[in-house]
């Protein structure tokens, strides 16, 4: 009878233990926000922000050197009832940050600004840089019919190729290399 009180409490300990894990992991986790769908008089245009994305090792790891690279998907469809959506856009959208050591400063390069070199010795700002899209240019509001429902998809992943080769093997367990936001939607009638 004792020992069975025991196994349930060791059991409740596990779960309770477990239960602070997975709350501590979601609380870390990355997300989008303050995403905004706008329109210049010719184009449809994203505004997005990712949020939690720097976690103290991914931190750690870019300031030893590794580049790490922040993909951003958008996908931009008409939504149409009793048949199947239509895609309209389908933007990839990455951001590159390497730390470099001798200089003791860091490089952005986003593929939206044609993959320029943003310079900066404040590792603020380059976090600034890599985690916010403003102006991005989804499609050309003429591609677009007046009255029709559409849908703008949108997700954040940091890209699991960063790792030079040799560490893959070596670090295959490393888990914040697995940063990834939900699905976020914005539904818009033009």
């Amino acid at each position: 009878m004792l020992r069975s009180f025991h196994k349930q409490i060791v059991w409740v300990l596990l779960l309770g233990i477990l239960t602070v894990v997975c709350s501590l992991a979601f609380a870390l986790e990355a997300r989008l926000a303050n995403i905004t769908v706008s329109n210049t008089r010719d184009d449809l245009l994203l505004y997005v922000t990712l949020e939690g994305a720097f976690s103290p090792e991914l931190k750690k790891v870019i300031l030893s050197g590794v580049p790490a690279t922040f993909l951003f998907l958008a996908k931009l469809h008409n939504v149409r009832n009793l048949w199947f959506d239509r895609k309209i856009a389908d933007i990839e959208v990455t951001h590159t940050i390497r730390y470099d050591n001798l200089k003791k400063e860091f490089i952005v390069r986003r593929s939206w600004k044609n993959n320029d070199p943003e310079v900066t010795k404040s590792f603020e700002e380059a976090q600034k840089w890599m985690t916010r899209i403003s102006n991005l240019k989804i499609i050309s509001l003429s591609r677009l019919e007046k009255r029709q429902h559409y849908q703008l998809r949108t997700k954040a992943e940091v890209s699991k190729q960063t790792l030079p080769f040799y560490l893959h093997y070596i670090l295959f367990f490393v888990s914040f290399w697995d940063i990834e936001t939900d699905w976020y939607a914005i539904d818009f009638i033009y």
